[in-house]
């Protein structure tokens, strides 16, 4: 056997065992998280604060950016091993280097997804309840945003006026400084949110709007999200650089840092946010009572520039629908769902249930 296949075979068995080793780390994780909690998410959060300064000069997400360098690298290198018959080794090189990378975001943030609930953590009693419950939230929620509807910058005829995104960003990127007082999960980095400059278009036709990036530590979204989900969005990934991994845990972490900002901007996002999702749980039960609800609130002004914003987002995702966005939806279920999120693609809705109990703590009766 020559040398160099000989080499190729150590890489591949290295590989193996590094794939083994992040296995029995989720299995232990998933099985013994007392043991492992808090210690794990203090280490993974300034790993994580370390890589989000490392990468902070730029503006575009690094990752995004190397991503499309090292693709085109790895096929002029397999085309060259091809021509040379070093297939073999090519592959080698590929495998370990990926699993390397799989390594260091396993064990750098991905474990972060068998830490206790969040909700437990902040003390908000997060359990089944009523419709009736549920409708008086949605209904909270609406007015609220309805309010805040009318604060923030809008063209001539009603639309909302696209964010100067870099600004946002910064603001996005600090949100969690106000509650990092009051809870140690929300200490971490607080540099900028990151545009997604490569991939984004094709994220936003893959039903993706945000993405954190755990081997560089930058969260990061597309310019072409929608003006009234864009401050959340960038909030949710934000929240996952602090080793919020769940994704229902990041939607209400989101909610929670938008209500505690000064801003407008923000503070509509979070309860637009919030009522978009109350919305559609109580459409899932009982949709006589959406109608009600909206037929009840067709005088407000603001109210109806909520619904136009939402009949704004929904005409940009509809510009984006594709057969990619059922492939995506399919790969990210299965991912949730190794990470023990048994609800797969449905965990982003689940937030419903953390937005009653933050409704009944502190404006239910």
């Amino acid at each position: 056997m020559k040398p160099e296949n000989k080499t190729a075979l150590w890489r591949i068995a290295a590989a193996g065992c590094l794939i083994l080793m992040n296995g029995l780390a989720m299995i232990l994780f998933r099985k013994y998280p007392g043991f492992f909690f808090p210690a794990y998410r203090q280490a993974s959060g300034a790993w994580i604060s370390f890589l989000a300064w490392l990468t902070s000069f730029s503006p575009l997400a690094v990752w995004d950016i190397l991503l499309s360098v090292m693709t085109v690298i790895a096929l002029a290198a397999f085309i060259h091993a091809l021509v040379k018959h070093r297939v073999l080794s090519w592959f080698s090189r590929i495998l370990f280097a990926g699993s390397v990378l799989l390594t260091m975001t396993v064990s750098g943030w991905m474990l972060n997804h068998y830490a206790p609930p969040l909700a437990d953590e902040l003390g908000y009693q997060k359990e089944k309840q009523s419709t009736e419950v549920l409708y008086e939230a949605c209904e909270y929620f609406l007015v609220q945003a309805g309010d805040y509807a009318r604060l923030v910058s809008r063209q001539k005829n009603g639309s909302l006026t696209a964010p100067d995104f870099y600004p946002l960003a910064e603001k996005a990127g600090r949100l969690y400084e106000a509650l990092s007082d009051t809870s140690s999960v929300f200490q971490g980095s607080s540099v900028r949110v990151k545009k997604l400059s490569v991939v984004g278009e094709y994220l936003m036709y893959s039903g993706v709007i945000g993405m954190f990036m755990p081997v560089t530590g930058e969260a990061g979204v597309p310019a072409s999200v929608p003006a009234a989900s864009m401050p959340f969005t960038m909030a949710h990934e934000a929240a996952h650089r602090l080793g919020i991994a769940s994704e229902e845990e990041a939607n209400f972490a989101a909610f929670l840092a938008c209500m505690e900002s000064d801003d407008p901007v923000f503070l509509y996002s979070g309860t637009y946010s919030a009522f978009s999702y109350c919305l559609s749980s109580l459409y899932a039960v009982r949709p006589d009572l959406c109608e009600k609800l909206i037929s009840s609130h067709k005088g407000p002004a603001g109210i109806a520039l909520l619904f136009l914003d939402r009949s704004d987002t929904a005409s940009i995702y509809q510009r984006y629908e594709s057969g990619l966005k059922e492939i995506n939806d399919q790969i990210n279920d299965t991912y949730l769902k190794t990470f023990s999120e048994e609800s797969g693609i449905q965990s982003y809705g689940e937030v419903t249930d953390d937005l009653i109990a933050w409704y009944l703590k502190h404006a239910g009766q």
